[in-house]
């Protein structure tokens, strides 16, 4: 028998049709929506060298298939939050599936390099419906240890994706051309649709909707972004993702020209990563209500701190990165992420709970911000070389972990000066 959603706010706010469906359910759908957007970055590289040949585009241009779509997520992120606040979460996620298959077809039957950036910036446009408004739909169900746990299992099912992803590439540029890929993610996405039109539930009723007004919008973003303890949460965040995107970024380089794998072997690098990411996922669901919040992200981080030594160590003491040893420090910093993101995306989300689609939307931005500049700028910088990826990707885990120690260090002093006030003391310089 299915096992009913728990947690207060789902059966106080939400319709009869959405109170029949089951946990297990929940997170395979919102796991699925989260997917197609990793797809959509990650199932093309097998077959970069193909469209570049196919369309005049040298490797810099390649990268830029990544960049203009990252870019055009980050820009639409910020819209769809709110707009789901708005309209409801299910109209928008419908409306973003339907839009990302019409752009799949006209990625797909591109003729130009400037054709299919157009179609790629149409699909980030649309991509980020399944993740942002997702996490929005976790956070109106559930609370505390119940929504990190369903955070954790969907990030389990979202972590299947870029593993796959370039596999499915790889073997569809074997048997066939670089469009069929376009034509998989364009079915993919279709399937969705129909499944979430027919079993997702609505979770942000009428009664419970903001409406949508710029101005306001405008006025409550710049709030968001001037609250100090948000921004430290989402660089921490978007950092410490950052180490791993560089490598994300930089598959086709680590893995065809470092490593001097072919097309179809791409799953050697992508799935000891996802592993590791899904491991962290399962761990951080497994400690959801037994181990602290603030305790489970500090371990988190000094995994993270620990692949980071371990990958530059290992590349200064080789000429090129090899099986198993280039990616086992890549797993381990997979791990560690996954143990962090459900804590800082929480916390991030309870400091607006009349805002959460909007402070969804803002983490996303700055998240999906930083990976453009990594795919667009930095991973052309860097990937030539082992040491020069583990250099950069080590340099991301240290700053998001010293932001996150700020932030930890000035919740302290809060809760001290909080504490005092109670008391009916007024702090001290010793304080």
């Amino acid at each position: 028998m299915a096992r009913p959603l728990p947690g207060t706010p789902y059966h106080a706010c939400m319709h009869a049709s959405a109170n029949k469906v089951s946990y297990g359910r929940l997170a395979a759908i919102l796991g699925a929506l989260a997917m197609f957007g990793p797809f959509s970055i990650d199932t093309i590289f097998p077959a970069f060298p193909q469209i570049g040949a196919n369309l005049g585009a040298g490797k810099l241009a390649m990268q830029q298939t990544i960049s203009v779509y990252l870019l055009a997520y980050a820009a639409m992120s910020v819209v769809h939050g709110p707009l789901s606040d708005a309209i409801g979460r299910k109209r928008v996620i419908l409306a973003g599936l339907a839009v990302f298959v019409l752009a799949s077809v006209g990625c797909a039957l591109s003729t130009s390099m400037p054709m299919l950036l157009l179609f790629r910036a149409l699909q980030g446009l649309s991509a980020g419906v399944g993740m942002i408004v997702g996490r929005a739909v976790i956070r109106d169900v559930l609370q505390g240890d119940d929504a990190q746990r369903l955070m954790s299992h969907v990030s389990m099912i979202f972590g299947i994706a870029p593993a796959v992803a370039p596999i499915i590439g790889g073997w569809i540029v074997g048997w066939s051309q670089w469009q069929a890929i376009f034509w998989f993610l364009a079915v993919f996405a279709a399937v969705l649709w129909v499944v979430a039109a027919y079993s997702l539930p609505e979770t942000h009723p009428p009664e419970a909707r903001v409406r949508l007004r710029p101005a306001a919008l405008l006025r409550n973003y710049l709030g968001i972004l001037g609250n100090p303890r948000f921004v430290r949460l989402s660089i921490a965040g978007a950092l410490n993702f950052g180490a791993l995107f560089l490598y994300i970024a930089s598959a086709p380089a680590f893995v065809l020209d470092l490593m001097h794998l072919n097309e179809r072997q791409f799953g050697w690098f992508f799935i000891p990563m996802i592993s590791g990411m899904m491991l962290g996922a399962f761990a951080s669901g497994r400690a959801a209500g037994r181990i602290d919040g603030v305790r489970l992200a500090n371990i988190g981080f000094i995994c993270c701190g620990t692949a980071a030594l371990l990958n530059v160590g290992y590349n200064l003491l080789v000429e090129a990165p090899r099986l198993p040893w280039a990616v086992l420090p890549i797993s381990l910093n997979a791990f560690g992420i996954a143990l962090v993101f459900p804590i800082l995306t929480l916390a991030i989300l309870d400091m607006y709970p009349q805002q959460r689609g909007g402070a969804s939307s803002l983490q996303a931005f700055t998240g999906l911000l930083s990976n453009a500049v990594i795919a667009g700028v930095l991973s052309s910088l860097v990937s030539g070389t082992g040491i020069g990826l583990a250099l950069a990707s080590s340099t991301f885990s240290i700053v998001a972990w010293i932001v996150w120690r700020h932030e930890q260090r000035d919740q302290r002093r809060l809760r001290t000066a909080s504490s005092v006030q109670v008391m009916g003391l007024e702090p001290t310089d010793e304080m």
